[in-house]
């Protein structure tokens, strides 16, 4: 049986949802997983287990403070709306911003493991021969953690495409708005006749990840290749 129109908007939406927050999760989490790779510091160990809080807060708490931080009165919030007239809550780019949140401590920790297994030689002999230390990333250690960054990704890309509990509290549960996946299939367990809906929804779920896992072990396995070559 065919899905409907609003179980494709839903379908839509998570992909959506699930893409932008990966796109600009991506480049932030990198960055910190070479911080606390790389970094000695005071106050690394702080900013990991910040990094980390919303694999162990409740969904439903990170929703909330996100909802505080970036609602339209909250703290960064308002000053978004006022000065850029950027909105988070109750809109997909909330439904995004919350995917990205819960989504990041994977990606952080599956980079920051590749960083930590590269040889620092390479590293270190790039430098005597002139490269600088931007160079020397993208040339040397880019390419070496470039399994760690796909792993990272999709894993979250899985993530926000199942996250439920904290958009549902930042963004609440609009059909064509933030309705995505998870709170499509929730919507239909609660109503009578909602199984046939949220049976087809579930099964589109799992095509997704699927097609996500399996796109994952092809790009390891060229990456791996070329590597080696």
């Amino acid at each position: 049986m065919g899905l409907s129109d609003a179980e494709w908007v839903a379908v839509m939406l998570s992909l959506k949802v699930a893409v932008v927050a990966v796109a600009f999760a991506l480049p932030v989490a990198i960055a910190v997983a070479l911080l606390l790779s790389r970094s000695r510091l005071p106050g690394v160990g702080l900013v990991n287990g910040l990094v980390h809080l919303p694999l162990i807060l409740p969904p439903v708490v990170t929703g909330y403070l996100l909802l505080i931080a970036f609602g339209r009165r909250g703290v960064i919030g308002a000053v978004l709306n006022e000065w850029f007239g950027l909105v988070f809550s109750f809109r997909w780019t909330g439904a995004a911003l919350a995917a990205a949140v819960m989504g990041f401590p994977l990606m952080v920790r599956s980079i920051r493991l590749s960083i930590d297994a590269v040889d620092r030689r390479l590293e270190a002999a790039a430098a005597t021969l002139g490269a600088g230390p931007v160079k020397v990333f993208f040339t040397i250690t880019l390419p070496l953690i470039l399994p760690g960054i796909v792993a990272g990704t999709i894993l979250g890309f899985a993530k926000a495409l199942g996250e439920f509990g904290a958009t549902i509290t930042f963004v609440s549960n609009i059909p064509g708005e933030t309705q995505t996946l998870a709170a499509a299939i929730y919507t239909y367990t609660q109503v009578p006749g909602g199984e046939a809906g949220a049976a087809r929804l579930t099964a589109i779920s799992i095509v997704i990840s699927l097609m996500a896992l399996i796109a994952s072990e092809v790009l390891a396995r060229r990456i791996a290749r070329r590597m080696g070559a």
